[in-house]
C-alpha cells in the first residue's frame, strides 16, 4: 500500500474523518438485504453484490422511514432527515379532488433541507444524476438527467429535455448509441438503458458524486411477489448493471467509494382494503352524480400498505374524535387488516408527515387500493402481489446498505443500521457535510 492510501486507510478509521473520496451511489428499488446477504441459500447469482459484502461493509437491515415508500425513502437517503423535516411524505401528491392526474412529487424544490447533491458541491465535487426520484431542477447537480413522465408519449422526451441539463440526453444517446428509457418505463430492458447512460456520464464527465436509480426489481416485486422466480431473474440482471456501472467508476475514480442502498424490502399480499369507502358511508366524503369528490372533511392519503389520514379542517378537535371514531371500529374487525393506528404524537416520533391527523397501518398481506367508488367492496383481492409502505421496522421492510471502497474496511459488518445515517456517512467520505442529519455517521472502523 502507498502512502496516501495508507493516509486514507488511518483517516478511515477516525469516525468523524473527511475523506474526500469520488462517492458513487447506486440504488435497487426494493432490495432486501436477505437476497444478498444470504443469497446462496436463496440460490441468486449475484456476484457482484455479494462483492461489496466480501470487499466492504454491510448491515444486516437497515430500518427506513414512515412511510416504506420510494420517494420518501429517497429523499431520506440523500438527505439524512426523516420524511416530517424533509417534506416529500408520499410518492404522490395529496389530490383530494383528482385535478394532478396522478402527478407524484418529482420536484427537488418540495426538499427542504440540504442534499448530498449540495453538499459535493460545496464540497469541490462535480455531481450526476441518472433517474434518481425527486430530482427535478435539483441545486447542485452538474449533470442531471431527472426521473419524470407524464403519460410515456413521444413528448415526455421534450419534458424531460426541458428539466435535464441542456443538451445532456441527447450528448449520451450518441455515445451509447441508443435512445434514452422513458421515465415511465420500470421494466428491466429500462435499467439495462439507464446503466449504460450512467457508465457513459462516468466515462465522459467523471462526476465526483453520481446517483443511479434502479426501479425494475420494484416493479417485479409488485407485479409477481417478493421470492418469485421472476423477481430473482430480475435481481440476477441488475447486479450485472451494477457491475458494469462500478467497472466504469473505478476506471474513473480508483479512489473511489461504491454505496448500494435501497429504499424498503417487500411484503407479499393477498387483500386490498378499500379505506375510502368507510369515509364515503360516513358522508366524510361526498360525491357527486358522476361519482367524483364533491366535498371533503377527511380523506385517507394512501402508500401501499399504510394511508394518512388528512382533516379538510386540522385544528377541529370534534372532526378529529369523529374520524378516530370511525378508525377504531375498522380496527375492531380483523377482516379489515388494520394492525396500528397512530395518532399525531406517534407520527411525530416515527418523523411521519406532520399534517396527517393519524396514520393506519394495515397487516402483513392487506394493501391499501385505490379510490374506486362508492360501490367498490371493502376488502377485495389484492390487484398486486407485493407492496410496501408500511410502518418501519419488520424485518420483511427492512432495505440495503453496501459499502466497498477506498478505506472501507473489507469484511466489515455493521449490523442493524438507520437510514438517516447513510447521508452524513457519505456526506463524511466525500469531506463535505450535512449539518442538519438528524443521525451521525456510521463508525466504519474493522
Amino acid at each position: 500500500m502507498n502512502k496516501a492510501a495508507l493516509l486514507l486507510a488511518a483517516l478511515a478509521a477516525l469516525p468523524g474523518a473527511a475523506l474526500a473520496n469520488p462517492v458513487l451511489l447506486i440504488s435497487i428499488d426494493g432490495l432486501r438485504p436477505g437476497d444478498v446477504l444470504e443469497a446462496d441459500r436463496r440460490g441468486l447469482a449475484i456476484p457482484n453484490l455479494r462483492r461489496f459484502v466480501k470487499e466492504g461493509a454491510s448491515a444486516s437491515g437497515v430500518t427506513g422511514v414512515l412511510p416504506t415508500l420510494t420517494y420518501p425513502s429517497h429523499t431520506t437517503l440523500i438527505t439524512g432527515v426523516a420524511p416530517a423535516q424533509h417534506g416529500i411524505t408520499a410518492n404522490n401528491s395529496f389530490d383530494p379532488n383528482g385535478i394532478n392526474q396522478g402527478g407524484w412529487t418529482w420536484y427537488a424544490s418540495d426538499i427542504r433541507v440540504p442534499t448530498l447533491w449540495e453538499a459535493a458541491t460545496k464540497a469541490g465535487l462535480t455531481t450526476g444524476n441518472v433517474h434518481w426520484p425527486v430530482s427535478v431542477a435539483a441545486s447542485g447537480v452538474t449533470w442531471n438527467l431527472p426521473q419524470i413522465w407524464r403519460t410515456g408519449h413521444a413528448d415526455d422526451v421534450k419534458l424531460l429535455d426541458a428539466l435535464a441539463t441542456p443538451g445532456l440526453r441527447a450528448e449520451l444517446e450518441r455515445a451509447t448509441g441508443t435512445p434514452y428509457a422513458m421515465g415511465i418505463d420500470e421494466s428491466l430492458s429500462g435499467d439495462e438503458n439507464r446503466g449504460r447512460f450512467a457508465t457513459a456520464l462516468i466515462e465522459s464527465h467523471r462526476p465526483g458524486f453520481l446517483t443511479v436509480y434502479l426501479t425494475a426489481l420494484d416493479h417485479e416485486q409488485h407485479a409477481k411477489g417478493p421470492d418469485t422466480a421472476e423477481a430473482k431473474t430480475v435481481l440476477e440482471r441488475i447486479d450485472g448493471i451494477v457491475g458494469r456501472i462500478v467497472a466504469a467508476e473505478r476506471k474513473a475514480h480508483p479512489d473511489a467509494v461504491i454505496a448500494l442502498v435501497s429504499d424498503h424490502g417487500f411484503q407479499a399480499t393477498h387483500s386490498a382494503v378499500n379505506l375510502f369507502r368507510p369515509f364515503i358511508d360516513e358522508k366524510l366524503i361526498v360525491l357527486d352524480k358522476d361519482g367524483k369528490v364533491a366535498s371533503w372533511l377527511a380523506m385517507p392519503w394512501i402508500s401501499g400498505g399504510s394511508a394518512a389520514i388528512m382533516l379538510a379542517r386540522p385544528g377541529d378537535e370534534a372532526l378529529a374524535a369523529r374520524v378516530g371514531a370511525l378508525l377504531d371500529r375498522l380496527a375492531a374487525d380483523p377482516a379489515h387488516g388494520i394492525a396500528h393506528i397512530a395518532d399525531r404524537e406517534r407520527i411525530a416520533r416515527m418523523g411521519g408527515n406532520p399534517q396527517a391527523a393519524f396514520y393506519v397501518d394495515l397487516q402483513p398481506g392487506f394493501v391499501t387500493d385505490i379510490f374506486r367508488g362508492p360501490a367498490a367492496p371493502l376488502v377485495a383481492p389484492a390487484p398486486i402481489r407485493g407492496m410496501h409502505g408500511y410502518f418501519p421496522g419488520p424485518a420483511n421492510l427492512q432495505s440495503t446498505f453496501l459499502l466497498m471502497g477506498e478505506g472501507v474496511p473489507a469484511g466489515r459488518k455493521l449490523g442493524q443500521i438507520d437510514m438517516r445515517a447513510i447521508a452524513p456517512t457519505l456526506a463524511r467520505i466525500m469531506g463535505a457535510s450535512l449539518p442538519d442529519a438528524e443521525k451521525p455517521a456510521i463508525d466504519l472502523r474493522p
